[in-house]
């Protein structure tokens, strides 16, 4: 039985150590799932692995596109069910590891068939994100489509600009597109979910934000302001830096909106997992090592289990 262990939870729950020590124990390796470590460019604002932790362990779709390229879900699942056939050929056990719930939901079960959407809308959608913001589209998504427009990433520009194209491509709702439907795999999927205390985990993701300005977020979202109408960039830890910049924020205030907006990103989080089939459950507030024993004795029975049952 080929299996994907994924590793999921909010922000800022230590998902990427847990991964690796896991990878590392059972000689695998790691396909990330989280949309903005993708991109070459951006660097401290994403979090991403340090170079000590992607050498610890083999890492897949990291860095791997620009932020000029155009990356779907459609592309994610695509390259990730041709990458998972070549490893699962040497390895029966590999582990996933992010906050993405979509790109996870499209690795492990498929993306619901959506119909084609004129270029020329996605090309007006856009220019319309540049210049009227995404307050103005997140509206029109409410009218057009409300049951998207409570149970997306409003803040996501990509999945909001895909949702409109849909509406506006087809005359139809979005949502009426969804079929739930899993697509067959040949592997199995288990999802290990990082919880913390809300209090705790806000305290953490306000530390991270203060140690990811120590490292030169600022610098680095300076370099890329001249690029900040592209859709990657729409995101946590840049557009703040971006909207200070052009003298719309304070410092300390756009300090202050990544930190908030960090929070309600992990809220997101939450409640996505929250209607996630979670395998097994962990406590952050439990060292590292006390995880990684529970998450082994959960893989080893797991699995004992499963090959059991195929005798």
């Amino acid at each position: 039985m080929k299996t994907l262990i994924a590793i999921v939870g909010a922000t800022a729950t230590g998902k990427t150590a847990l991964a690796i020590e896991l990878a590392k124990i059972y000689q695998s390796q790691i396909i990330s799932f989280d949309g903005r470590q993708f991109y070459q460019e951006m660097e401290i604002g994403t979090a991403k692995p340090s170079p000590q932790e992607l050498a610890a362990a083999p890492h897949h779709f990291i860095n791997h596109k620009s932020i000029k390229d155009n990356y779907t879900v459609a592309d994610f699942e695509r390259e990730g069910l041709i990458l998972l056939d070549n490893l699962f050929q040497n390895h029966d056990i590999l582990f996933a590891v992010g906050g993405s719930g979509l790109f996870l939901r499209a690795l492990s079960q498929g993306l619901d068939p959506m119909p084609a959407v004129d270029l020329q809308v996605i090309n007006q959608l856009e220019q319309r994100l540049a210049t009227e913001g995404l307050a103005a589209l997140q509206a029109e998504l409410k009218t057009a489509d409300p049951d998207t427009y409570y149970n997306i990433d409003l803040d996501n520009p990509r999945r909001l600009l895909r949702a409109l194209s849909v509406c506006i491509s087809s005359q139809k709702p979005f949502s009426s597109f969804k079929t739930f439907v899993p697509q067959a795999r040949n592997f199995s999927t288990y999802l290990i979910n990082i919880n913390y205390e809300r209090e705790n985990l806000y305290s953490r993701i306000n530390q991270r934000v203060d140690l990811m300005i120590a490292a030169g977020l600022e610098a680095e979202a300076l370099s890329l302001y001249p690029l900040r109408d592209l859709t990657a960039l729409q995101t946590v830890g840049y557009s703040e830096w971006f909207d200070f910049f052009a003298h719309k924020l304070t410092r300390q205030e756009a300090i202050e909106k990544i930190k908030q907006h960090s929070r309600n990103y992990a809220k997101r989080q939450i409640t996505w997992f929250k209607r996630e089939p979670i395998a097994l459950h962990l406590t952050g507030e439990n060292n590292l090592a006390d995880n990684i024993a529970t998450a082994t004795h959960f893989i080893d029975n797991e699995f004992f289990y499963i090959f059991n049952q195929e005798k």
